[in-house]
């Protein structure tokens, strides 16, 4: 099956109350593992990460031509400026193009703006280019989307956007990613774990991440995020990896 909805939550049990553990976002294809009234067990099978997930009326799985390759994309119900509903999709979110007018695609009776797509084959060289573009968005615990995203999640949507496979959790992640670096040998795109939090290398002194006590995504400098996380959380590094070295 496949999310044909913006953002579809995961939770971890059968409830709304339970705690939202990841998302689906437009273009996840999914298996279903079980069946329930008003609530369906899932495996996304771009990770193999398992939830529940309420009932709707989701697609079959299909073949995407193209991704979002900006923060957003806004779509429209006609391939004109003035046809622009609430609805948007969010970076990584893929689709199948069926038809093409002009500056506009469409998709599963949408459109969309041809310059917010690159075809799904497509990768950049550095695999966390434009991870900026999330700078100031909300952090938000188990979200993977421009409204809100968790640290996790930030690594793992850049990650697949390039295609390359990448668990949804550090615990993880930490141990898929196999190149273990030492922090005088530290250097752009390297992970930086600690228990339960992980950012992303962007510069001999800086990173990003999706910060929990600041409630966004920002750029902070390396040293001081070390000493606050220790000073705050009591937690030293557990590892930096190099991911697909």
């Amino acid at each position: 099956m496949r999310s044909n909805y913006p953002v579809i939550n995961i939770y971890k049990k059968k409830s709304k109350n339970s705690e939202i553990s990841s998302q689906l976002i437009y273009g996840d294809n999914f298996k279903i593992l079980k069946k329930f009234p008003n609530w369906i067990k899932i495996k996304n099978v771009s990770d193999n990460y398992k939830g529940y997930v309420k009932k709707k009326n989701f697609s079959n799985s299909q073949k995407n031509t193209h991704k979002v390759c900006n923060l957003f994309a806004k779509l429209y119900s006609k391939p004109s400026k003035n046809f622009i509903i609430k609805k948007k999709l969010s970076f990584g979110s893929r689709i199948k193009i069926c038809k093409k007018k002009n500056e506009f695609c469409r998709f599963d009776n949408l459109w969309i703006k041809k310059k917010d797509l690159k075809e799904t084959k497509y990768k950049t060289k550095d695999p966390f280019a434009n991870i900026k573009n999330f700078v100031n968005v909300k952090y938000k615990w188990g979200n993977k989307n421009y409204k809100g995203i968790d640290c996790s999640a930030l690594i793992q949507v850049f990650l697949n956007f390039n295609n390359k496979y990448c668990p949804r959790d550090t615990k993880d992640q930490i141990k898929y990613f196999k190149k273990k670096i030492k922090i005088k040998n530290i250097k752009k795109n390297d992970l930086i774990f600690w228990k339960g939090h992980v950012a992303v290398v962007i510069s001999k002194k800086n990173l990003i991440h999706a910060y929990g006590p600041l409630k966004r995504v920002i750029i902070m400098p390396i040293d001081k995020t070390v000493n606050r996380i220790y000073k705050t959380a009591n937690l030293k590094i557990t590892g930096i990896r190099r991911p697909y070295a």
